[in-house]
């Protein structure tokens, strides 16, 4: 645990960091929501508590939908088939949770619906096929985010928006260092992920990395996996990545075989300051800003669970309401896949691959 700070700033000292979910000021669509898995718990657990309106449920197993209607959103119409809950003119706004192997003929249909978009992530698993949906989106005149519900955790929401404010200057160099058991998918349908830590895992750490160097392509990724003797399942649970500048720099390290003791820290050096964070749990962070003139920490607020959820789809609606691109746009998102997909290439090629260079997700 890091020593406290002996010159503590007083907030009164530094701008205001803008870091909690928003949600439109008067802008309340009808949201429909497609596939009633796991996640989409998550999803929405966080669209009730921020007021959201979901009018429609839909799953292929008609059992799913109801289950999530009685228990979040009683009014709620339920539907099988997707193109049924598409033709319903009141929803303007499609939550599309499917795994990637299924969803891009979902966004599809929703974009030629006339349908604003929110995809699960991570994106697609083809940039390419990225590029086109992008274009449908565009040809629509509709938007099309992607819940990188990560952006919206307070402690990467507080770092994020603290870069993006100047409060530490240029960033030179960003390191999280990730250390939680993601064991846990043991007997779930994400033990069967391919490059399970670099890519479902990873992708969050990846698109915060975009998030804090946004105008610097990045050069090269070199990254390696391995599989602990003692982990329970087959695909690699730790993972690095280096990732090189042409002068910046960036490491992320996943320990995700760690049965005890979970610990996660992130620290960004910039040119006149720099922020860290840390914490033994994706809920329990603490965000330290250290400047000439002394160190701040930050009461944070909310939780990565449900905030991130509100935070993407907020976004979105602010957005539409705003008429703009969503912060997290499809677009935008691309970067961070091929930053992903280029270093999952270096793990199994051994080598440093430039990101961009890999249109798809590596298979073995």
């Amino acid at each position: 645990m890091p020593a406290q700070p002996s010159r503590p700033l007083s907030s009164t000292v530094l701008p205001a960091v803008d870091y909690l979910p928003r949600s439109p000021r008067s802008y309340r669509p009808a949201i429909g929501l497609i596939g009633c898995g796991g996640i989409s718990v998550e999803h929405l657990r966080a669209y009730r508590a921020a007021g959201f309106r979901v009018e429609g449920l839909c799953d292929v197993r008609l059992a799913a939908a109801e289950e999530r209607r009685e228990r979040f959103f009683p009014q709620a119409r339920t539907f099988s088939d997707h193109r049924q809950l598409l033709a319903v003119d009141a929803i303007e706004v499609v939550d599309i949770t499917t795994h990637p192997e299924v969803r891009g003929p979902l966004i599809r249909d929703a974009l030629a619906a006339g349908k604003h978009v929110l995809s699960q992530k991570p994106f697609v698993l083809d940039l390419d096929e990225g590029e086109r949906l992008i274009e449908a989106a565009d040809r629509a005149g509709r938007l099309l985010a992607v819940n990188q519900n990560g952006r919206w955790s307070p402690h990467f929401s507080y770092v994020r928006e603290a870069v993006r404010a100047g409060l530490i200057g240029r960033v030179a160099a960003v390191h999280c260092g990730v250390h939680w058991d993601h064991s846990w998918v043991r007997g779930t349908v994400f033990e069967r992920v391919k490059h399970l830590i670099l890519y479902d895992f990873a992708i969050h750490w990846f698109d915060f990395l975009c998030t804090l160097i946004p105008d610097a392509a990045p050069l090269r990724v070199y990254a390696s996996t391995t599989v602990a003797r003692e982990q329970p399942i087959k695909e690699p649970l730790m993972g690095q990545a280096l990732v090189e500048y042409a002068d910046q720099q960036a490491s992320l390290a996943f320990d995700g075989y760690c049965p005890e003791g979970s610990w996660d820290e992130t620290y960004v050096a910039g040119s006149v300051g720099s922020l860290r964070s840390y914490g033994d749990h994706h809920d329990r962070q603490s965000v330290e800003l250290s400047l000439p003139g002394g160190a701040f920490r930050p009461e944070l607020q909310g939780a990565w669970f449900p905030d991130g959820f509100h935070g993407a789809m907020g976004e979105l609606l602010c957005a539409i309401e705003e008429k703009r691109a969503p912060s997290h746009a499809a677009r935008d998102n691309l970067r961070s896949l091929e930053l992903c997909f280029a270093a999952i290439a270096s793990a199994v090629r051994h080598e440093p691959v430039r990101p961009g260079a890999v249109r798809r997700l590596p298979t073995p």
